[in-house]
């Protein structure tokens, strides 16, 4: 128990410490606040467009073919089990969130590697009926996309989306820092 009130260290290093604990817990909740992370812990989809380089994704799903029958999650998160969906979620959002944050955000969004598998599997689980009619589920050569490429529209640039499609993005930061 002594460790937990640094007992060994002098008077000043454990107020210093302390106070330094302080402050990063304040920054954490701060930035926890402001990227409005426990939006992260539900399948809103609005949830992606805490990215603003997401609103177009979020305007195309919204008008599209699957704004009605699914959500972002549907197709980008494996539902084999629920830790599978979780463990795939951190991971793609850390990663989202690095290239974000480092500013590499391409022109054009593309699937990641790891991410083709998880929406073709999702495609051919919820289309079973179509694909079986038409025998392709046995093809792991093309994806879904190659064909189907309506499902977020034409791939675009960044700078050359429509702003009129935007939707609106949500509310974040403190009160007091919009004023």
């Amino acid at each position: 128990m002594a460790w937990l009130t640094l007992a060994p260290l002098a008077r000043g290093w454990r107020i210093a410490t302390f106070g330094g604990l302080a402050v990063a817990l304040g920054m954490a909740i701060v930035v926890a606040r402001i990227s409005n992370a426990a939006s992260y812990l539900t399948d809103a989809p609005e949830t992606c467009m805490n990215c603003h380089v997401m609103t177009d994704a979020y305007a195309s799903w919204q008008r599209g073919s699957h704004g009605h029958v699914a959500v972002c999650i549907d197709c980008h998160v494996p539902h084999s089990n629920p830790v599978a969906k979780n463990a795939f979620k951190a991971q793609d959002g850390l990663r989202h969130s690095w290239v974000y944050l480092t500013r590499q955000e391409p022109q054009v969004f593309r699937l990641s590697k790891g991410a083709v598998p998880v929406v073709q599997g999702n495609c051919l689980r919820c289309h079973a009926d179509q694909i079986a009619m038409v025998r392709l589920a046995a093809s792991s050569e093309r994806p879904c996309w190659d064909c189907h490429s309506n499902i977020h529209g034409e791939a675009r640039s960044l700078s050359a989306s429509s702003q009129t499609l935007r939707p609106q993005l949500p509310a974040t930061g403190l009160p007091w820092m919009k004023r």
